[in-house]
């Protein structure tokens, strides 16, 4: 029997769970996935929205704002990449210009700090590499950029540290509330649970209908991407985005905290939940809009792109998150439509939920808590004094694994064996970033999965990309 129950390990339930962790409460988190933030929050602009894109008034606006303070905050705890690189809404057609007014006054009435608007030669004088048709843009200095998956994993591992258990290759297919308490019915067996916290992503439709009788529906929302070479890492230094448009921020142009360079995303409503394959189409369209791009002073090269991918929103109809204790279930809470600014939005989301379950249940406060987390060792982040100790202390961190990342046999070991550990090619690759560059995993494959292999004490043939079903290896090609 579980005090609580959340469904959904992404970006919402890690940073639920970790603010659960504070309480003595008996938690547990159901993920379908093979670890965190394989859903929704896997793909997706990586970026700290200031605010100023919500309408004032909004449960968006407030979680925005609340959520954008506390992740710079909780990366002094908790250890993940995380930089304030501020953003840029420009506008490059002048009889448009009245909108970026419209836009800082919302940013004012949302208490977005130190928004401006400035003028070309400014703006040219912030990015150089901004079209010569830069009108004038707002600038938020604010905004900043994340690892999606690296808060999901530094909240996740604090939460497990501080007595979370997380379930993974666990799906929920049903829930059911007998008396005061919810059997949560999965592939994996039965469990009980006096709350539930419905953080589901996509399908947080879906769990929200098993128990209420007043049904929702989350429209799936994909956006595909463009990732570009680290050469073109420093194209901008902030994150610069378009005027937005009825389907979003629109097709902009950022780094990546890891020194990459995206175009993206685009916007196509899908029925299936699962629909994160790139399409042609769009990818042609993205790769003509990059090398025509309205922002860019340039054509960017398209013989830099390194890869595509594409990630689901979470859409409601109304544009809204839905963040509150369901009507008709008591005890069921619901973190309903998060889409963008959803990551931002994140820790705010936890806080504003775990306080509504404070308020009936009032657990007592752990006196204990563990809130520092243990960083990872990031080998390219260390001088080379730093780097010569490491290797001293342990020599794995002297042997280069994925040649593309410079990642270390020591930083893929400390990825497996840290709480919460990696399991999966996928896992070591969210932890390290081992095969995520210009050769995509093509010679660092097979060296990492001997180092799972070893350091897990399971077969070859067991080692999997994503969890079941997506085994790498059949089976030896000669016995030994």
């Amino acid at each position: 029997m579980y005090d609580v129950i959340v469904i959904g390990a992404g970006v919402s339930g890690t940073c639920i769970a970790r603010e659960l962790s504070k309480y003595q409460a008996n938690v547990c988190v159901i993920e379908k996935g093979d670890d965190v933030a394989s859903g929704t929050s896997k793909a997706n602009s990586g970026i700290v929205h200031g605010g100023y894109d919500c309408t004032p008034g909004t449960l968006m606006a407030e979680m925005n704002v609340r959520g954008n303070e506390l992740l710079y905050q909780l990366a002094e705890e908790l250890h993940y990449p995380i930089k304030k690189n501020g953003s840029l809404i420009v506008c490059t057609v002048p009889e448009e210009a009245g909108k970026l007014d419209v836009l800082l006054d919302q940013a004012n009435k949302n208490g977005v700090p130190g928004c401006r608007i400035i003028g070309k030669e400014e703006a040219l004088a912030m990015e150089p590499n901004l079209t010569d048709n830069t009108v004038a843009a707002l600038y938020v200095p604010t905004g900043g950029i994340i690892c999606p998956w690296g808060l999901a994993l530094a909240m996740g591992e604090n939460a497990t540290v501080n007595g979370v258990e997380f379930k993974f290759e666990t799906e929920v297919t049903n829930i059911e509330k007998k008396d005061d308490i919810f059997v949560v019915t999965t592939d994996e067996g039965t469990f009980e649970s006096k709350i539930v916290v419905n953080a589901a992503g996509s399908f947080a439709d879906i769990i929200h209908n098993m128990v209420s009788d007043n049904k929702v529906e989350i429209i799936n929302r994909k956006g595909e991407y463009l990732l570009m070479d680290k050469e073109l890492g420093d194209y901008f230094s902030a994150t610069v985005f378009p005027l937005p448009g009825k389907m979003g921020k629109g097709i902009l142009c950022a780094p990546t905290i890891h020194g990459n360079m995206f175009v993206g995303p685009s916007a196509t409503d899908i029925d299936d939940k699962e629909g994160v394959n790139t399409t042609q189409e769009i990818l042609d369209d993205l790769a003509f809009k990059a090398q025509n791009s309205y922002l860019t002073r340039t054509k960017l090269p398209m013989n830099k792109i390194i890869t595509s991918f594409a990630g689901l929103r979470a859409h409601l109809p109304q544009h809204e998150f839905i963040i509150e204790e369901c009507a008709d279930c008591e005890n069921f809470f619901d973190a309903l439509g998060i889409e963008s600014p959803g990551l931002t939005s994140s820790p705010a989301i936890a806080e504003r939920i775990v306080g509504m379950i404070q308020a009936k249940h009032n657990f007592a406060k752990k006196e204990n808590f563990i809130a520092e987390r243990e960083p990872m060792v990031v080998m390219e982040d260390l001088t080379l004094e730093e780097r010569n100790e490491m290797i001293k202390k342990d020599p794995r961190y002297g042997s280069i694994v994925c040649r593309c990342e410079m990642i270390t046999e020591g930083e893929i070991v400390d990825a497996v064996t840290r709480p919460m550990g990696a399991r999966t090619m996928d896992g070591v690759k969210r932890r390290t970033r081992a095969g995520m560059g210009r050769c995509q995993a093509g010679f660092c494959t097979p060296r990492t999965m001997e180092i799972i292999s070893r350091e897990l004490g399971v077969p070859m043939t067991e080692i999997s990309k994503k969890g079941k079903g997506s085994e790498l290896l059949v089976g030896k090609i000669k016995e030994d």
